[in-house]
């Protein structure tokens, strides 16, 4: 049995694509996976399944456009992935608040940051799967655009943090 970590994207936020987390903890139960969990409003669900992640993956998108009509895209890791992407943050001295990793399905290209319109005091780097971005300044008064991480979802550090001590229950 491996625990994952499913990432919702565009769930709860901005008012869009409302999913209680009761509803998305019975998603998962239906879908045979144990020892489910939601952490936050946000779309994030820590399980144990005996299925790779792509079925994962697959499952949990079409029971989600089933429920909200539309596709909503999740992103998938292991316990050991969700801890891998905490210790690789290249930005380990800054507020964890104003630290982000985007979540992304493949690794991202090699010059996915070589045009970043937007772009002031923020530091971006690429991870395995995942973009980093530091927000000096904060994030409330960015103006910047990753297109290669357009696709993913983003979680806080501290969220991170949290989702890969549960994992590693």
């Amino acid at each position: 049995m491996t625990t994952y970590i499913a990432l919702l994207r565009a769930v709860n936020v901005g008012g869009t694509g409302k999913l209680p987390m009761t509803e998305l903890k019975r998603m998962c139960e239906s879908a045979g996976f144990s020892a489910v969990q939601t952490y936050i409003a946000s779309g994030n669900v820590v399980f144990d399944s005996d299925l790779p992640a792509p079925s994962i993956k697959q499952l949990l998108e079409a029971a989600l456009a089933s429920y909200a009509g539309k596709p909503v895209a999740v992103m998938v890791r292991t316990g050991p992935e969700m801890q891998a992407v905490l210790d690789a943050n290249p930005f380990p001295d800054a507020a964890s608040n104003r630290v982000l990793a985007i979540f992304l399905d493949d690794a991202p290209a090699a010059d996915a940051l070589d045009s970043l319109p937007g772009r002031k005091d923020e530091q971006v780097a690429v991870g395995k799967r995942e973009i980093y971005v530091h927000y000096g300044s904060g994030m409330g008064t960015s103006r910047l655009r990753i297109p290669a991480g357009e696709a993913g979802t983003a979680r806080n550090i501290n969220t991170v943090a949290r989702l890969a001590a549960m994992a590693a229950r």
